[in-house]
């Protein structure tokens, strides 16, 4: 891979995760021949976190870790299985709808087609780091703590816990929901929110003769809560549990983390949800479980400040709210269509050396697209909180009819490759 250019911008970017790392590819990929970046990661935690739960990357996500250099490794090392169709079923009584990835002739949708693919987030991350390493102008440094934050006409500069301090000419704040770079910089007084809902999540070994009730993936609904289970690897001999569910606010992220370590407590408030489930499979996996995490989800406000003259948020950074199906693809858009107009901006002659006329330009282009997904993310909320009988009884009727009355817009998303879209700038 061609190294930094002289020409280049220095680009720091907080947050080792998938969101970090996706840009810092998506960065080099649209940067011009020429005036290649130099990018320098820096994540808090010692290591990548390459633990967690399993993400659906549907196929608008897999067409850009494609396009990115990620997918090819992702599949020579078997990360994942391939989503054909995600199944909804009542857990009292029978399966409600499907959502198909598999396009009108069974090879996926958009061109070239992809399905959708279950991996696990420490997989999914492993891929991205292998990619990373290919790129000479691309380091990742772990165990940095930014304490300082400071913002010049001309550069940013981070200053950590260690006393060691690095600038830049841009700093792109990826570093999640509880992100430094809003809290410290960007806008502190806008702080994340517990959405009222956590996800308890495991994974269940399983035989090869045991039977289960779904294909590849399956959203189960009761009238407390909503428990996903689906495979994760071709080898289908291991499933993926999460329960979204309604579980009153801890008060504190010490708080959260105590209780999310009580794994047997959280198993037995998930049999007390989906226990009385008349699909046969459901307790048997919730038992087989070796391990369940808790996690709460935090929200921010719909609106709010993305960018100073020199600092971007992308991500759960910027727009954080609940999972509803599409949230890791976007956070993939975020990468690439920022990029694209910052190499416009570049392209353009850097005008008046005025980086934010490239920063309004994807917001411009954005906005919209993430306003939607927050509304979507509020009927998750909905449809996974506490219900009575008669609660989940309209819930069984609305969604077959959500499905179908939002498949032209999902498969819209799915289709659609941001690497080509019109940027309008």
């Amino acid at each position: 891979m061609a190294p930094a250019s002289p020409e280049g911008l220095d680009i720091l970017i907080l947050g080792g995760g998938i969101a970090g790392l996706t840009t810092a590819l998506a960065l080099t990929k649209f940067a011009p021949k020429d005036q290649i970046p130099r990018i320098k990661i820096f994540e808090v935690r010692p290591v990548p976190a390459t633990i967690g739960g399993a993400v659906n990357l549907t196929p608008n996500a897999l067409r850009l870790l494609d396009h990115l250099g990620a997918l090819p490794i992702i599949r020579e090392r078997d990360y994942g299985h391939t989503i054909d169709f995600l199944e909804v079923f009542d857990i009292y009584s029978t399966r409600l709808a499907t959502s198909d990835f598999s396009g009108p002739e069974g090879k996926g949708v958009g061109n070239p087609p992809y399905k959708a693919l279950r991996i696990t987030r420490g997989d999914a991350l492993k891929g991205v780091l292998s990619t990373l390493e290919q790129h000479e102008n691309i380091t990742l440094t772990c165990g940095k703590k930014t304490i300082d934050i400071k913002e010049t006409a001309d550069k940013v500069t981070l200053t950590f816990e260690d006393g060691e301090s690095v600038s830049g000419d841009l700093l792109m704040g990826c570093d999640g929901i509880h992100s430094v770079t809003r809290n410290k910089h960007v806008e502190p007084e806008r702080k994340e929110t517990y959405s009222g809902v956590a996800n308890a999540f495991g994974f269940a070994p399983i035989e090869k003769d045991f039977a289960v009730h779904f294909d590849c993936t399956a959203i189960n609904f009761a009238r407390r809560g909503m428990l996903l289970t689906s495979y994760h690897n071709s080898a289908k001999d291991s499933v993926y549990i999460g329960a979204v569910m309604q579980v009153p606010d801890i008060g504190s992220r010490d708080g959260w983390k105590a209780k999310g370590a009580e794994a047997e407590k959280t198993r037995e408030e998930i049999l007390s949800r989906f226990g009385d489930s008349n699909i046969p499979c459901i307790v048997p996996l919730i038992k087989k479980a070796e391990d369940f995490f808790l996690w709460p989800i935090f929200t921010l406000s719909k609106h709010g400040k993305w960018a100073t003259d020199r600092v971007m948020l992308l991500g759960d950074a910027a727009h954080a709210m609940p999972p509803q199906g599409e949230s890791t693809g976007i956070v993939f858009e975020d990468t690439v269509l920022f990029s694209r107009c910052l190499t416009r901006w570049i392209e353009k002659g850097k005008p008046g050396n005025n980086m934010k006329e490239a920063f309004d330009a994807y917001e411009k282009l954005r906005r919209g697209r993430i306003e939607a997904a927050f509304e979507e993310s509020k009927d998750v909320v909905r449809t996974v909180s506490d219900a009575g009988w008669l609660g989940h009884k309209i819930k069984t009727y609305v969604i077959p009819w959500f499905l179908w009355f939002t498949s032209g817009t999902r498969q819209k998303h799915f289709i659609e490759d941001v690497t080509t879209v019109d940027i309008g700038y």
